[in-house]
């Protein structure tokens, strides 16, 4: 496994390479749902490039930025095990300058869900992917459905923006008891981690709703707050996959979001349906 930390020295490895490419951008702290992208990815392409950047413009004023887990050598490890082909390990100042152009997240969808709360952070989100994106150029990049809104934006950003690139969403990868993968997981005490489970229950609670044929989204977000009380619940929605309110649960269209905050830890989780 080769390591580059400089992004020319990256595009200059990369620059004459005829093999098709898949790339997974990370912040770090792997685990098994990232290991699951490297495997599709190592599938699907030729050549397999990770990147690692905890990225400082998604982070708003008093967030974990400073304390976002950190497992460089481990992470290096995971990369190499899983047969990575090129780790993309930069800091901050080889990414950013002191007078920066940004890509501005929709005004509707950037600015709805985790948006609301978070002002600007999908705008920090789509600038570091669009620079990753342009550093490796690669055949298709790889993001896990747990962050649809996130999944949503750089798709809608590579298709309006004409990038030549396939984005391949992935499914969520769980633990056994059904709490999805995160790297903030290892904030949550064993208190609180048994609460997180209320959030993946109250999805199966609108599964089993839908399976009923129950389809009033109002019903159903009724429900999954119940069962997720007492959680303090950043929102809970079901819209379609152009991320638009709907009133019905529409089969082979919808997606149900939940972020909700567990001690101080806030955890997003979704099904498609």
């Amino acid at each position: 496994m080769k390591i580059i930390s400089n992004p020319l020295e990256l595009k200059e490895y990369l620059k004459n390479n005829n093999k098709t490419v898949g790339f997974i951008p990370t912040m770090g702290a792997l685990h098994e749902g990232h290991i699951s992208l490297i495997n599709r990815a190592s599938e699907e392409n030729e050549l397999v490039v990770v990147s690692i950047f905890v990225n400082p413009t998604q982070f708003l004023k008093g967030e974990d930025l400073d304390n976002y887990p950190s497992r460089e050598q481990a992470d290096k490890k995971i990369c190499s095990f899983a047969g990575v082909d090129v780790l993309f390990y930069p800091n901050a100042d080889d990414i950013y300058t002191s007078d920066e152009v940004s890509v501005q997240a929709p005004n509707v969808r950037g600015y709805v869900l985790e948006g609301r709360s978070r002002p600007g952070h999908f705008s920090g989100v789509l600038t570091v992917v669009m620079k990753l994106l342009n550093i490796v150029s690669p055949t298709r990049a790889y993001f896990g459905k747990k962050d649809a809104q996130q999944l949503n934006l750089i798709t809608l950003m590579v298709k309006q923006l004409f990038m030549s690139v396939e984005i391949v969403p992935v499914d969520t990868v769980r633990e056994a008891d059904g709490l999805a993968l995160s790297s903030r997981n290892i904030y949550l005490n064993e208190y609180d981690r048994k609460e997180a489970l209320k959030i993946s229950a109250s999805l199966h609670v609108c599964s089993r709703m839908v399976s009923k044929n129950i389809l009033d989204t109002k019903e159903i977000i009724a429900s999954m707050r119940e069962t997720l009380y007492p959680l303090e619940i950043a929102y809970v929605e079901i819209l379609n996959r152009n991320f638009e309110k709907i009133e019905q649960v529409e089969i082979g269209d919808s997606v149900i979001l939940v972020e909700a905050i567990a001690g101080e830890t806030r955890l997003l989780d979704n099904i498609w349906l």
